[in-house]
Formats: structure tokens, sequence, C-alpha cells
């Protein structure tokens, strides 16, 4: 029993030995700046920048509309610029899953070398710059881009179509970015469906969509579950997409953020929006892993 205990703590000792740079790395780097942003978060912000030491929870109250609570008039932008925001990342979710899905069932179907160099082929533009590849994308949607010439071309309009500066020129652009984070979780569930199970539904004589209601989507609703949230949080949180596809027109969250920090020297608000966007972010990782869980326990 003895021996027992004594192996045990040396367990326990070995294993906080090589957790603890860890632990250090995630304290210093992540949650003492979480603390830090929480705490300007309730304080009022200075007159010409900085903070003042004094508790102020109308950081909070400015994004639902009440700037101060007393003399400025309720205004919902900022919540309607969060809601845009939400619209936006959840639409990139949908297009980046629309066009991974069914790639992600071609591809499983290859020979183990082409499935190794379509993936290699994903994978390439990590390889280089975003802002270079996000600029080749403005290069095609301008007015006098690729696309527009090629529109008028075949004949289906006679006059440039204005892409850039929209939602639809934001979400191409981060579909275009995000789509290796929803197609590499799809893939591994694919990969790991069991034919014998579809080849059993046919057998009983269940049509094609119910086989895939039935067996296909459930196994791999982790995958989906997966790419969806590694799509939408930095969709949510993404200020560069917007800065260069949506200009003034197309405001997400994150360009609030980064505005209050940089340009308006409003920190105490920009801290707010940013716990807000931490907290949004949060709630989807607590249900994605309560989901993962209770299909595990299942």
């Amino acid at each position: 029993m003895k021996s027992y205990a004594r192996s045990f703590s040396r367990q326990q000792v070995s294993l906080l030995f090589m957790l603890s740079p860890t632990s250090v790395f995630l304290a210093i780097f992540f949650v003492i700046p979480l603390l830090i942003i929480l705490t300007y978060s309730f304080l009022e912000p200075g007159l010409y920048g900085g903070v003042e030491w004094t508790f102020y929870h109308w950081n909070y109250g400015r994004i639902l509309g009440w700037a101060d609570g007393f003399y400025e008039e309720f205004d919902i932008v900022y919540l309607d610029i969060l809601l845009r925001s939400i619209g936006l990342a959840l639409a990139t979710v949908v297009c980046t899953l629309v066009v991974c899905y069914p790639v992600a069932f071609w591809v499983s179907q290859l020979s183990a070398k082409m499935k190794s160099c379509f993936i290699l082929l994903i994978t390439l533009p990590f390889f280089s710059s975003m802002i270079v590849r996000l600029y080749a994308w403005m290069l095609i949607l301008r007015d006098s881009g690729f696309a527009n010439q090629f529109l008028e071309w075949v004949g289906i309009i006679h006059q440039p179509l204005s892409l850039m500066y929209s939602n639809v020129a934001v979400i191409i652009g981060m579909v275009y970015i995000f789509i290796p984070f929803m197609f590499l979780p799809l893939y591994s569930s694919v990969e790991k469906l069991d034919s014998r199970l579809i080849q059993a539904s046919q057998d009983l004589g269940a049509a094609p969509w119910k086989t895939f209601c039935k067996v296909v989507f459930p196994m791999t609703l982790p995958g989906i579950m997966a790419g969806s949230i590694l799509v939408f949080i930095p969709s949510l949180g993404n200020f560069v997409i917007p800065d260069l596809f949506g200009g003034a027109k197309v405001l997400m969250i994150g360009n609030m953020v980064e505005q209050q920090f940089l340009y308006a020297r409003n920190w105490p608000f920009g801290a707010a929006l940013s716990m807000v966007l931490t907290l949004l972010m949060l709630i989807l990782l607590s249900v994605f892993f309560y989901r993962v869980n209770k299909t595990r326990s299942a």
C-alpha cells in the first residue's frame, strides 16, 4: 500500500512538473491579460484617453443602447453591429459547410496518394501571407476586376456589379480564409464513417435521404460542430477582412474593438466589447463540449 502511494505521489509530482511550464505560460499570456481587460471594462474612460480608476458599468450599458443612463439617448448602434457580426459569422459557417461537406466525401473516396495531395492543396494557402491572398481577391472583386469582366463577357450583366465594400464581399473573403478550418474536421469525421452501416441501411430498404439523415449526418455531426466552432469564432472577431472588403460600410465587432483601442482611445469600452465577444465564444465552446460529452456517453 505504501509503495502504491509512493508511486502515485511520484506520478503527481512528475505530472505537475510537466504541466507547470504550460500553466505558467497560460497564466502570463492568457489569464492575466484577460483579468486586466475585465478590470478595464468596469472603469471610467479618461477624458483624453486612458482610464479613471472609478467603477463605471455603463460601458456594458452602451453596448445595449444606454450610453450613460442619464444624459445620452437610447441608441442600439453597437448592438446592431454585434448582431450583424453574428449574422455574418453564421453565414460564413453555412457557406463553408456547403462547400466542404460534399468535397470531404469526394476526397474520402480517392486513393491514399490523392488524399494526401488534396489535403496538401487545402493547407497550402497557410504558407503564404493572408494579406497577399486578400488583396488578390480585391483585384478579382473590384468593379474592373476579373469577376465583373467574366460576367460581362458571358452576357449575364451589362454593367459592373458593386461587389466590393459589401456584406457579400466580406462573406467571400472570410469563406476563402476559413475553408481549411471547416474542411479538416469534416474530413476527419467522414474518413471514420463506417460504410457497413450505410450498406445495412440500404439493404433494409431505407431511401438515400433517410440513410443520410439517420446514419451519415449523426456520424459526421462531431466534425460539423468542430468545424463550425473553428470557423465561427475567428469570423466573429475578425477585423482585417471586414476592414479590407467592407470598408466603412460593413463594421463588425472586431473593427469596433480596434477603433476603440487605437483611434477613439476609449479603452474601457473597447475592453467591454472584448469581454462580450469572449463571453459569446465561451458559451459556444461550452455548448460544443457539452454536446460532445453527451454524444460520447450515449
